[in-house]
């Protein structure tokens, strides 16, 4: 079971929780490519970009980490290693002129909303030819030229905002949709209740995307959440809502599309749950000491690129030589990208106070 969507049947409380045990639990003597999706809709080109934009983002990532290590980055930095289908899985079935909010964790997002790896990889370093012109850093990343609108500390401090987003678009007739990324961790913020009640009963097109990785930076859901199965919450405001398997790229597509199309046509937003795994801590300065190393490997088992890449495979898309090519090409962009940021100059001091306020304070410019 890769989707499971609430209806009226079954409970979603035990919907869920079927599809969380597959999730949660995998068969062990099943091999991984049986646990990934089968049916294969999209083009091989489409399916191709797919896998491409994930092992970009988890290269990307790893660079990252690299270069966190030898103090090139500063600040917090959030990877997305695990996460990758849920971005591109969603992402790749929006318009270029549909919107993406998210929370700190918002590399993948941007890479996959088309921000250039150079200048995401320049923004970690402070640098002036960032998205957010080195001001930003990690968490800030933001590209309104590609409706790419950040990158947000504050936990849950995008779930609002994506709700205004999705209302000024309905407000101005616009077909366009919003994407709001956030951990489950945001759901126990008010924020989120009172942003899908809002959605709800105005009728708004923006698609809720709960990351549930599992845990909120070291306390685990099930220490801090009564109901941890978020997509069930979507029964307080009839909401219509998804649990997806976040490992499964196609599944995150499928269900993405279904959610377009329910907020293109009627002004509907849908709440999304994708059941996924950091295989990292929180952020760089996390040694991940609340979980084990077996349960890290019982999820690696089931890596979202591992199992894309299988399915690929055994359909005659994909072979050896081409992920190594496509390995190789990807190496030479992220390492270009690095070059790009050391390369790239520091912000003028005289920047300091661009961009803070809508109009300028005297003597600023």
């Amino acid at each position: 079971m890769s989707s499971q969507t609430t209806n009226q049947s079954e409970s979603p409380r035990t919907s869920a929780s079927k599809a969380a045990a597959v999730i949660d639990a995998p068969e062990k003597d099943a091999p991984a490519s049986a646990k990934s999706t089968k049916q294969l809709e999209p083009d091989r080109e489409t399916l191709l970009k797919i896998f491409h934009q994930m092992l970009l983002i988890r290269r990307f990532e790893e660079k990252c980490a690299e270069s966190y290590s030898l103090g090139k980055i500063g600040g917090f930095c959030h990877l997305y290693i695990g996460q990758e289908a849920v971005a591109v899985g969603s992402i790749l079935a929006l318009r270029p002129n549909d919107y993406v909010i998210t929370s700190y964790r918002a590399h993948g997002q941007a890479i996959a909303k088309v921000i250039s790896p150079n200048a995401v990889m320049a923004e970690l370093y402070g640098k002036a030819d960032g998205c957010s012109k080195g001001k930003g850093g990690s968490m800030h990343l933001f590209d309104a030229s590609v409706n790419f609108l950040g990158g947000h500390a504050i936990v849950g401090g995008q779930i609002p905002l994506a709700t205004g987003v999705a209302f000024a678009s309905k407000y101005q007739g616009t077909d366009q949709v919003t994407l709001c990324f956030f951990g489950e961790a945001a759901v126990n913020q008010g924020a989120f209740h009172e942003s899908l009640n809002m959605a709800q009963l105005w009728k708004l097109p923006c698609i809720y995307i709960c990351e549930n990785n599992m845990y909120g930076m070291g306390t685990s859901a099930e220490r801090a959440m009564s109901l941890s199965e978020v997509a069930q919450k979507s029964c307080a405001y009839e909401i219509a809502s998804e649990f997806v398997d976040g490992m499964d790229v196609l599944a995150m597509r499928a269900a993405t599309q279904r959610a377009i199309e329910r907020a293109r046509k009627d002004y509907l937003p849908t709440l999304i749950e994708a059941r996924t795994y950091r295989y990292m801590g929180h952020s760089m300065s996390d040694p991940g000491k609340y979980r084990t190393r077996k349960e890290i490997e019982k999820y690696q088992e089931r890596d979202p690129i591992k199992l894309f890449r299988q399915t690929l495979e055994e359909n005659d898309l994909l072979t050896e030589q081409h992920v190594s090519e496509i390995d190789a090409d990807i190496h030479e962009q992220v390492e270009a990208a690095v070059r790009f940021a050391e390369q790239s100059p520091a912000p003028d001091p005289k920047e300091l106070m661009t961009n803070v306020y809508a109009n300028p304070l005297d003597g600023s410019d």
